[in-house]
């Protein structure tokens, strides 16, 4: 379970570039609500001691339980759809012994792991029909268990990390192309169905949102109200910003013409108050990140190594291209947050939990190369 590491062998690189990250995003927290500022440092601080702990954990062992993290994560997540606490019309949040936090963010790093291990086991025969069809089966519940919350935004977000998952762990090319030539026309099909007045596919908001991307001039007082102020949050900044905890009558956070900006839309504080350089520093940070945990995938000692680290960076790189998509017009409003930066202690401390095992897994890496 534990082993001799050298201590030069740490990735002090990401470390740092997952606190400056961290740090930016409390001091645009406090910005945006000072009263959550301390509840997000706390998060910081937790997610960094487990983040150590995990660290120096040999990955293997952890994944040697990996039906027992599955069957967890589906118990989590069948609790909030029983005992669940409703806000704002989403069933997503669990309180268990008066902590309360959001299964969804756990439920991302656990189906990582169990994909690890399972293609580890299975490597050889992974793209056997049998495999093929045991992987989709055991995501179906735990997608749809998200999904029905409702957030519909996560589940994409664990699709995809799925996807990248299931590809480094030798998903064979004609199966590939051969879904894509299937799921794009189906995908357009499917768009233009829910365009269509009284569709039953997704919910009205849902639409609505989609409605609202299409033609914002429409909606610009209503749905698309929080997305065309973000736009014109960002693009106010401009180079440097207009500081952070400003009070000036033209910020668009303090006419509170963005509702929880400390969230989904924490991205409009960064580029209203630190500019277009705080934008870039956050944007280059998230891409260096992923970056680093590619670099660990790549070097991983075995297959499961490969897939932690690829799935971590499915998960920042995904999530963070959705979050500030949304803030700059490119895709539909969602209710994703920005990874590391957005207030959230269940989201920071489980992506610093996922971060632990990355961690690990190129203190392995290092030490086969070592060795």
């Amino acid at each position: 379970m534990f082993r001799n590491y050298r201590i030069r062998d740490y990735d002090f690189k990401l470390i740092f570039f997952l606190v400056g990250l961290t740090v930016l995003g409390i001091f645009s927290i406090g910005s945006a609500k000072v009263e959550v500022q301390n509840k997000q440092i706390l998060g910081f601080v937790m997610g960094l001691f487990i983040m150590i702990v995990l660290s120096f954990f040999d990955y293997s062992f952890f994944l040697r339980f990996y039906w027992v993290i599955y069957a967890l994560n589906i118990v989590f997540l069948l609790m909030v759809s029983f005992l669940g606490k409703e806000v704002k019309g989403a069933t997503r949040w669990l309180e268990i012994g008066g902590i309360r936090f959001q299964p969804s963010e756990l439920t991302k790093i656990m189906l990582i792991l169990f994909y690890a291990q399972f293609i580890l086991k299975h490597h050889e025969k992974l793209n056997s029909l049998k495999n093929m069809a045991a992987i989709i089966l055991l995501l179906i519940p735990p997608l749809y268990l998200v999904y029905d919350q409702p957030d519909m935004s996560t589940t994409i977000v664990i699709a995809l990390i799925f996807c990248v998952v299931w590809y480094v762990g030798g998903l064979s090319y004609k199966f590939i192309f051969g879904t894509l030539a299937i799921a794009i026309p189906t995908a357009i099909v499917l768009f233009i169905m829910v365009l269509q007045p009284g569709q039953t596919i997704i919910n009205d908001y849902q639409q609505g949102r989609i409605l609202a991307w299409l033609y914002p001039e429409q909606y610009k007082q209503t749905t698309a109200y929080q997305q065309t102020n973000a736009m014109m949050a960002i693009g106010s900044g401009q180079l440097w910003g207009k500081g952070l905890n400003n009070n000036m009558i033209s910020s668009v956070k303090n006419g509170n013409f963005i509702s929880e900006p400390q969230t989904d839309f924490i991205f409009t504080v960064v580029g209203e108050e630190l500019g277009f350089v705080g934008g870039c520093t956050v944007i280059v940070l998230l891409f260096l990140i992923t970056l680093e945990c590619l670099n660990v995938a790549r070097k991983a000692k075995d297959i499961a190594g490969t897939c932690i680290a690829s799935g971590m960076a499915a998960l920042v790189g995904f999530q963070s291209f959705v979050n500030l998509s949304v803030a700059t017009g490119l895709i539909p409003n969602t209710g994703v947050t920005l990874p590391f930066v957005s207030y959230g202690m269940t989201s920071l401390v489980s992506l610093y939990i996922g971060m632990g095992f990355v961690l690990n897994v190129r203190l392995q890496c290092v030490r086969k190369y070592n060795n």
